[in-house]
Protein backbone atom coordinates (compact mmCIF):
# COMPACT_ATOMS: atom_id res chain seq x y z
CA UNK A 1 0.00 0.00 0.00
CA UNK A 2 2.90 2.35 1.08
CA UNK A 3 4.99 1.48 -2.18
CA UNK A 4 2.58 3.28 -4.31
CA UNK A 5 1.63 5.90 -2.12
CA UNK A 6 5.02 6.91 -1.31
CA UNK A 7 5.60 8.26 -4.63
CA UNK A 8 2.50 10.55 -4.75
CA UNK A 9 3.92 12.71 -1.82
CA UNK A 10 7.78 13.20 -2.58
CA UNK A 11 6.58 15.93 -4.33
CA UNK A 12 4.79 17.68 -1.70
CA UNK A 13 7.50 16.90 0.75
CA UNK A 14 10.40 18.24 -1.58
CA UNK A 15 7.69 21.23 -2.19
CA UNK A 16 8.41 21.58 1.52
CA UNK A 17 12.37 21.26 1.44
CA UNK A 18 12.71 23.56 -1.82
CA UNK A 19 10.31 25.99 -1.57
CA UNK A 20 9.63 26.86 1.85
CA UNK A 21 12.74 26.13 3.81
CA UNK A 22 14.60 29.12 4.81
CA UNK A 23 17.70 30.05 7.14
CA UNK A 24 14.71 32.03 8.89
CA UNK A 25 12.35 29.55 9.51
CA UNK A 26 14.08 26.28 10.05
CA UNK A 27 15.42 26.75 13.42
CA UNK A 28 11.87 28.11 14.46
CA UNK A 29 10.19 25.09 12.87
CA UNK A 30 12.71 22.83 14.03
CA UNK A 31 12.66 23.98 17.63
CA UNK A 32 8.77 23.93 17.60
CA UNK A 33 8.39 20.36 15.99
CA UNK A 34 11.38 19.36 18.84
CA UNK A 35 8.46 20.61 21.79
CA UNK A 36 6.49 17.42 20.44
CA UNK A 37 8.77 15.46 21.06
CA UNK A 38 7.55 12.83 23.64
CA UNK A 39 4.48 14.76 23.70
CA UNK A 40 6.42 17.10 25.75
CA UNK A 41 3.92 20.14 25.17
CA UNK A 42 0.72 18.72 25.36
CA UNK A 43 1.63 17.09 28.41
CA UNK A 44 2.80 20.43 29.89
CA UNK A 45 0.07 22.21 28.79
CA UNK A 46 -1.90 19.28 30.02
CA UNK A 47 -0.53 20.05 33.63
CA UNK A 48 -0.99 23.63 33.12
CA UNK A 49 -4.59 22.78 32.53
CA UNK A 50 -5.09 20.82 35.24
CA UNK A 51 -3.62 23.47 38.12
CA UNK A 52 -6.44 25.86 37.51
CA UNK A 53 -9.91 24.94 38.32
CA UNK A 54 -12.09 26.46 35.54
CA UNK A 55 -9.43 24.48 33.31
CA UNK A 56 -9.39 21.37 35.23
CA UNK A 57 -12.31 19.38 33.41
CA UNK A 58 -10.44 20.20 30.00
CA UNK A 59 -7.18 19.17 31.62
CA UNK A 60 -8.58 15.40 32.65
CA UNK A 61 -9.98 15.06 29.25
CA UNK A 62 -6.71 16.04 27.65
CA UNK A 63 -5.09 14.05 29.83
CA UNK A 64 -7.05 11.10 28.93
CA UNK A 65 -6.62 11.92 25.61
CA UNK A 66 -3.33 11.68 25.01
CA UNK A 67 -3.01 8.47 26.38
CA UNK A 68 -5.27 7.00 23.97
CA UNK A 69 -3.06 8.87 21.49
CA UNK A 70 0.25 7.10 23.24
CA UNK A 71 -1.97 3.88 22.85
CA UNK A 72 -3.53 4.08 19.87
CA UNK A 73 0.05 5.85 17.61
CA UNK A 74 2.89 4.56 19.43
CA UNK A 75 2.12 1.22 21.08
CA UNK A 76 0.03 -0.16 18.15
CA UNK A 77 -0.45 1.21 14.47
CA UNK A 78 3.15 2.42 14.14
CA UNK A 79 4.24 -1.38 14.81
CA UNK A 80 1.22 -2.76 12.65
CA UNK A 81 2.32 -0.79 9.45
CA UNK A 82 6.15 0.13 10.04
CA UNK A 83 6.12 2.32 7.37
CA UNK A 84 9.81 4.05 6.61
CA UNK A 85 11.00 7.49 7.24
CA UNK A 86 10.37 9.64 3.98
CA UNK A 87 13.89 10.16 3.25
CA UNK A 88 14.65 6.67 3.60
CA UNK A 89 12.73 6.39 0.23
CA UNK A 90 13.54 9.41 -1.23
CA UNK A 91 17.15 10.45 -1.75
CA UNK A 92 16.42 13.94 -2.71
CA UNK A 93 14.74 14.57 0.52
CA UNK A 94 16.78 15.93 3.89
CA UNK A 95 15.36 16.00 7.06
CA UNK A 96 15.96 18.87 9.33
CA UNK A 97 15.83 16.90 12.46
CA UNK A 98 16.80 13.84 13.74
CA UNK A 99 14.27 11.08 14.49
CA UNK A 100 15.29 7.73 16.19
CA UNK A 101 11.78 5.96 15.59
CA UNK A 102 12.29 4.41 12.34
CA UNK A 103 8.49 4.32 11.58
CA UNK A 104 6.86 7.03 10.13
CA UNK A 105 2.82 5.96 10.20
CA UNK A 106 1.11 7.43 11.56
CA UNK A 107 2.52 11.03 13.34
CA UNK A 108 2.73 10.98 17.02
CA UNK A 109 3.47 14.28 16.88
CA UNK A 110 0.48 15.33 15.18
CA UNK A 111 -1.71 12.97 17.14
CA UNK A 112 -1.18 13.88 20.50
CA UNK A 113 -1.46 17.81 19.51
CA UNK A 114 -4.83 16.81 17.81
CA UNK A 115 -5.66 14.43 20.43
CA UNK A 116 -4.55 17.16 23.53
CA UNK A 117 -6.60 19.51 21.25
CA UNK A 118 -9.83 17.62 20.58
CA UNK A 119 -9.99 16.13 24.26
CA UNK A 120 -9.69 19.95 25.85
CA UNK A 121 -11.89 21.71 22.62
CA UNK A 122 -15.28 21.43 24.66
CA UNK A 123 -14.35 22.07 28.19
CA UNK A 124 -11.85 24.98 27.66
CA UNK A 125 -13.98 28.18 29.04
CA UNK A 126 -12.55 30.81 26.54
CA UNK A 127 -13.29 30.79 22.51
CA UNK A 128 -9.34 32.21 22.47
CA UNK A 129 -8.45 29.14 24.08
CA UNK A 130 -10.42 26.62 21.85
CA UNK A 131 -8.48 28.56 18.53
CA UNK A 132 -5.26 28.27 20.25
CA UNK A 133 -5.12 24.53 21.03
CA UNK A 134 -6.56 23.91 17.51
CA UNK A 135 -3.77 26.34 15.75
CA UNK A 136 -0.91 24.49 17.76
CA UNK A 137 -2.16 20.78 16.56
CA UNK A 138 -2.36 21.95 13.04
CA UNK A 139 1.20 23.72 13.40
CA UNK A 140 2.39 20.33 14.76
CA UNK A 141 1.37 18.55 11.77
CA UNK A 142 2.74 20.92 9.32
CA UNK A 143 6.08 21.26 10.95
CA UNK A 144 6.38 17.23 10.65
CA UNK A 145 6.04 17.91 6.68
CA UNK A 146 8.15 20.99 6.72
CA UNK A 147 11.18 18.90 8.95
CA UNK A 148 11.05 16.03 6.14
CA UNK A 149 9.72 13.07 8.97
CA UNK A 150 6.33 12.48 8.14
CA UNK A 151 4.82 11.66 4.44
CA UNK A 152 1.65 13.68 4.45
CA UNK A 153 -0.67 10.44 4.65
CA UNK A 154 1.47 10.10 8.07
CA UNK A 155 0.00 13.21 9.39
CA UNK A 156 -3.76 13.12 7.67
CA UNK A 157 -3.92 9.55 9.82
CA UNK A 158 -2.23 11.51 13.01
CA UNK A 159 -5.14 14.06 12.62
CA UNK A 160 -7.39 11.33 12.72
CA UNK A 161 -6.13 9.01 15.52
CA UNK A 162 -5.52 11.80 17.58
CA UNK A 163 -8.90 13.30 17.02
CA UNK A 164 -10.38 9.62 17.92
CA UNK A 165 -8.15 9.85 21.13
CA UNK A 166 -9.44 13.09 21.65
CA UNK A 167 -13.04 12.40 21.42
CA UNK A 168 -12.50 9.00 23.70
CA UNK A 169 -10.44 11.00 26.43
CA UNK A 170 -13.68 13.52 26.40
CA UNK A 171 -15.99 10.83 26.72
CA UNK A 172 -14.00 9.18 29.28
CA UNK A 173 -13.68 12.52 31.03
CA UNK A 174 -17.41 12.73 30.69
CA UNK A 175 -18.86 9.53 32.09
CA UNK A 176 -15.94 10.13 35.42
CA UNK A 177 -17.74 13.32 35.85
CA UNK A 178 -21.13 12.18 35.22
CA UNK A 179 -20.20 9.02 37.98
CA UNK A 180 -18.85 11.61 40.27
CA UNK A 181 -21.88 13.87 40.03
CA UNK A 182 -24.26 10.91 41.04
CA UNK A 183 -21.82 9.71 43.72
CA UNK A 184 -22.14 13.01 45.53
CA UNK A 185 -25.40 13.53 45.27
CA UNK A 186 -26.41 10.20 46.99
Amino acid sequence: MFAALSPLEWPILLWFQNVLRNSVTDPIVSFFTHLGDSGLLFIGLTLLLLLYPKTRRAGFAAACALVFSLLFTNVLLKHIFQRPRPWLDCAALVPLVAEHDPNSFPSGHTSAAFAFALGSLRELPRRWMKVCVVVLAVLMGLSRLYVGVHYPSDVLMGFVVGDLAGLCGWLVSERISVWRQKRSTS
